[in-house]
């Protein structure tokens, strides 16, 4: 995602400095005896950073063709000579933290919720039946960003009318991709992490509309979910990286399904987001959506690490997410 927006300007400024140390190019690697030959290999996948090689274990090196073990020791080797692998004091993680910037949700007070927007190096996942506003909130984020990875130009036209923007401009920063099967979605990300390296700190945001929606299709059955967790555990791991390594948030939708010991323990709502464990301990924040009166909707804190449980209503319009009318 391309952001021209001024929501994240002045984040940006206060990190600025960082940036040519933050996004160490992977060619680096020859001033320490690694040729262009296996650098070429490891682009390929997607790995164009010294950091994306410590993000990446030797089991997995080894399995990209050309590389074997010994050369792919020497590349680590190489790496931890370019980047310190040791601990970091309390006061020089809370440096690093200023690198995070929030993009709004276009409501306050879902901005609130949040506290401040959709974070940058952490994936926030949106859960809810149909038509609580899961896409409208991605194509919103996009706006703001004027960006989207949606396939929507209709919708993005009207909400680039609420902020007053040039539909010419808007659609000409869209990069979308569609997914045909989970593979395809995994194979996709090499992709983006590539361009995101090519065009390094242009790019906030990472919107996957849904995270679920093929593995479901994919992997069939009980014989398959220990395949298809695993799968979606890899997948998840991967964008936990792409949003540390390039600084990106990255916003994921997903669907529910019905919960066959809620009523067991007489829950609510019956209902849960799908995925299992292996999404819930991967989002760093978890949003659940429910309808409302009309188009108002209700936002909760299913999960997260800093937020509390609290709950926010805002409204869908023709123009994206904004604040509920009085």
């Amino acid at each position: 995602m391309k952001s021209m927006g001024d929501q994240v300007m002045d984040e940006e400024i206060e990190y600025h400095d960082d940036e040519e140390s933050f996004f160490q190019d992977i060619d680096m690697l020859q001033k320490h005896g690694i040729n262009v030959a296996d650098i070429k290999k490891l682009k390929s996948v997607g790995i164009c950073t010294v950091k994306g090689i410590q993000m990446t274990t030797k089991k997995a090196l080894c399995n990209i063709k050309g590389l074997s073990e010994a050369k792919v020791d020497k590349i680590k080797e190489a790496a931890n000579k370019l980047i310190e692998p040791g601990f970091l004091t309390a006061f020089e993680y809370s440096v690093k933290r200023k690198m995070v910037f929030h993009i709004s949700t276009g409501s306050q007070e879902l901005d609130k919720l949040l506290g401040g927007g959709v974070e940058s190096m952490a994936i926030t996942e949106t859960f809810g039946e149909f038509r609580t506003g899961k896409t409208q909130m991605s194509h919103t984020l996009c706006e703001i960003l004027l960006n989207s990875m949606c396939s929507r130009p209709d919708r993005l036209r009207d909400i680039a009318d609420r902020f007053g923007v040039d539909h010419d401009t808007m659609l000409d920063n869209v990069l979308y991709a569609r997914a045909y099967t989970s593979e395809h979605q995994m194979e996709l990300l090499d992709y983006v992490a590539a361009k995101f390296h090519e065009e390094a700190g242009v790019f906030k945001l990472l919107i996957i509309d849904s995270i679920m929606a093929l593995f479901r299709v994919d992997f069939s059955g009980r014989g398959e979910l220990a395949e298809r967790q695993q799968k979606l555990a890899q997948m998840l791991s991967r964008l936990q990286k792409i949003s540390e390594e390039y600084n990106v948030a990255v916003f994921i939708t997903n669907q529910m399904t019905a919960d066959p010991g809620a009523t067991m323990t007489f829950q609510a709502d019956p209902k849960k987001p799908i995925g299992g464990h292996i999404l819930a301990h991967a989002s760093t924040t978890r949003i659940s959506l429910r309808k409302g009166r009309g188009e108002l909707r209700i936002a909760k804190i299913y999960d997260s690490p800093e937020m509390p449980e609290n709950e926010a209503t805002f409204s869908i319009t023709a123009g994206g997410i904004n604040d509920a009318k009085e």
